[in-house]
């Protein structure tokens, strides 16, 4: 039985490790091929840490020199995780502007379930009906909902060459551009990464991606105030902020912090306003009557209080839900007063966003040197 490095290396060419988006040799994964008579031992280091991941590759190794050159190979395959710098340290060596993006808004909520993703889509597809060119991130990476919101679960992003690179082009629907990581793992498996893993995967997902040329690139932020967002005003300079909140105290109060953190002086990203979801109920049989179920006015109170525009409300509406889930959201339908809703919300935050660029300069990246928030910008 003859074979050597090359027929192991064309063998490994055809392996990609799970969030790599290369194969293991253009990646540079594979860090020792040894060969001793009809036995190879093959030293891969990949990104993703996880024993699943690691088992995966070994397999797929394993398989492939089996499959490709001879079944009777003993064949042993090391697997160990690289070393990975903290996420602040790799957004910060990658901070800068893409080009084609004029806009930048991430869309934040403090606490999860009050709809920010519902919120992010709809706005999307408002600013697309106006004529405005429309990209999505989702960075939600532990629960991205892009995908089904916009019936394109099952879809894969294709890889485009762009001045002799090879990018990612976003999937597109309804006028939309997306890139999300739901589109990279299996719906049933928990995403179990840790923040350098998460922010290496959003790099991927902004900087190795052909967005071309946008008016608006809108962010959908996992909830609360943690790394993702840290990491993300690191990576680029966020135009401003949307926060959405439900009218109940306990999310009100999570949404204060929201804003507070975009407000804090080391980050310093506009917040352009507060969008209320499920601001009241109105049953089809009683279409005068309003139900304060969360209760009454609570993100309008907020942005009074703290100075900041009320972009508008959006009422507790079962077909809003029901539009997401079948992955077209309710913004599409037209002259209905829910889609009128969603456009006057959409209207109010261009109209601060005009303000903010006339009133302001334009957002740098953040530099932080230690966690405690220290600014170096």
């Amino acid at each position: 039985m003859k074979f050597n490095k090359s027929d192991i290396n064309a063998v490994l060419e055809t392996i990609t490790a799970p969030g790599e988006g290369t194969n293991l040799i253009e990646s540079k994964s594979v860090k020792n091929i040894v060969i001793f008579g009809d036995e190879v031992v093959v030293d891969v280091e990949i990104g993703n840490p996880t024993l699943q991941a690691k088992k995966k590759v070994e397999v797929e190794i394993m398989k492939a020199i089996h499959n490709e050159i001879n079944q009777k190979i003993n064949v042993k395959v090391n697997v160990k995780a690289k070393a990975v710098a903290p996420p602040i340290q790799s957004m910060q060596s990658l901070s800068k502007k893409i080009p084609g993006i004029k806009n930048i808004i991430a869309i934040a909520s403090g606490k999860g379930g009050v709809g920010k993703s519902t919120i992010t889509a709809n706005l999307a597809v408002s600013l697309s009906k106006m004529g405005f060119k429309v990209g999505i991130l989702d960075a939600d990476v532990y629960g991205p909902s892009m995908p089904i919101m916009f019936d394109v679960a099952k879809e894969k992003p294709l890889s485009v060459t762009i001045n002799g690179r090879s990018k990612m082009k976003p999937v597109e629907n309804y006028g939309v551009k997306m890139l999300s990581l739901g589109f990279f793992t299996d719906a049933n498996q928990a995403v179990i990464w840790r923040g350098a893993m998460a922010s290496k995967a959003l790099n991927q997902m902004l900087f190795d991606s052909h967005w071309g040329e946008l008016d608006f690139m809108l962010i959908d932020l996992p909830p609360g105030t943690g790394d993702i967002h840290l990491s993300i005003v690191q990576a680029v300079p966020v135009t401003g902020a949307v926060i959405v909140s439900t009218p109940q105290n306990i999310a009100l109060a999570d949404a204060k912090k929201g804003v507070a953190m975009f407000k804090q002086e080391n980050i310093n990203v506009p917040v352009l306003g507060i969008v209320e979801n499920m601001s009241y109920f109105t049953p089809a049989e009683l279409p005068d009557n309003k139900y304060y179920i969360f209760g009454k006015d609570g993100a309008k109170n907020l942005a009074k209080d703290i100075n900041t525009a009320f972009l508008g409300e959006i009422p507790l509406v079962q077909s809003i839900r029901e539009s997401g889930d079948v992955g077209h959201p309710i913004a599409l339908q037209d002259n209905t007063p829910l889609e009128n809703a969603f456009t006057e919300i959409t209207k109010n935050m261009l109209t601060q966003l005009v303000k903010r660029n006339e009133e302001l300069p334009e957002t740098d990246i953040v530099r932080i040197t230690t966690m405690s928030g220290c600014s170096t910008k």
